[in-house]
């Protein structure tokens, strides 16, 4: 692959909103380049968030975040991680320089590699930012890499990505979800309680503490075909959290071809965000309490 220098791609505003713009190349992360102001905004939200996980995090991504070293000061170094993810998993980070293109995405996970943005946001976008950066992706993301399952979950949802790519859009988006209500937003049920695992959520100040204790959400038992035909939201925390019960449970639900699932839900139309159906496993009914009504993604 290519290296090329690095550049900050964002997303474009205009008066219909953001517009994504894709970036395709692995980039060498310019880690000397990285300013105190940079330096300090990982070190402001690690400590908040190191600091806000414990007993809401699963124990899986705490060990991990130990295990990197994350919180020593500063920007960690790629090359860094590397040396300890491809060691417990045979991952590792590759830098980029934005949101990628589905096919790219799958590509790299298929042949275990997590992209990650080299760059992070700016002191006044603490709290939100419209798109991943560097804290995102790497704290969110790569600690759970370290574990063997989720790991090769990960690889196994890359090698569904480029079938259902060429598949087509519904499928695709079928796979979307199922990313979104997992590796993104997922719940895991512990013999210590209900836990974060995905890394929208414990990368969040707010979520961090809206998906386990508000009334407003509700919380479902992980079920495949359920969560692939339902819609999301990408503008307000999420209405409905899906809980599994390990990350075994990911892994062996990647096994069979989703092909026929594929087809199965093209003759249903998909669920709403906020829905809760008769036959779902039901941890929470949420009170609804502050749901926005526009339409889902």
């Amino acid at each position: 692959m290519a290296m090329n220098t690095p550049r900050k791609i964002e997303h474009q505003q205009t008066d219909r909103g953001y517009v994504p713009v894709y970036a395709t190349g692995v980039v060498e992360q310019p880690w000397a380049s990285y300013s105190p102001s940079e330096h300090a905004v990982w070190d402001t939200l690690f400590q908040r968030q190191r600091d806000l996980l414990r007993g809401r995090a699963c124990q899986e991504f705490l060990d991990g975040v130990e295990r990197f070293g994350l919180g020593d000061g500063g920007i960690p170094k790629f090359a860094e991680l590397n040396t300890v993810l491809g060691a417990a998993t045979g991952w590792q980070v590759v830098a980029v320089e934005g949101l990628l293109p589905d096919e790219v995405f799958f590509d790299h996970l298929a042949n275990r590699r997590f992209p990650v943005s080299w760059w992070i946001r700016k002191p006044d976008q603490l709290d939100y930012l419209s798109e991943p950066d560097l804290f995102h992706d790497l704290f969110g993301h790569v600690p759970l890499l370290l574990n063997p399952v989720f790991a090769d979950y990960m690889q196994a949802y890359g090698r569904g990505g480029m079938k259902a790519f060429k598949i087509g859009p519904e499928a695709l988006m079928n796979l979307t979800r199922l990313y979104w209500y997992t590796v993104e937003f997922g719940l895991i049920r512990t013999a210590d309680g209900m836990r974060i695992y995905g890394a929208g959520i414990v990368s969040s100040k707010g979520e961090s503490v809206y998906s386990l204790d508000s009334p407003s959400p509700n919380r479902i038992g992980f079920d495949i075909e359920r969560v692939m035909n339902t819609r999301y939201r990408i503008d307000t925390y999420q209405q409905t959290y899906f809980v599994i019960e390990n990350f075994e449970q990911l892994f062996d639900a990647t096994r069979p071809d989703f092909t026929p699932i594929y087809t199965k839900l093209r003759q249903s139309p998909a669920h709403a965000a906020g829905d809760v159906l008769d036959g779902d496993r039901v941890f929470t009914r949420g009170d609804r309490a502050g749901w926005a009504t526009n339409a889902d993604s």
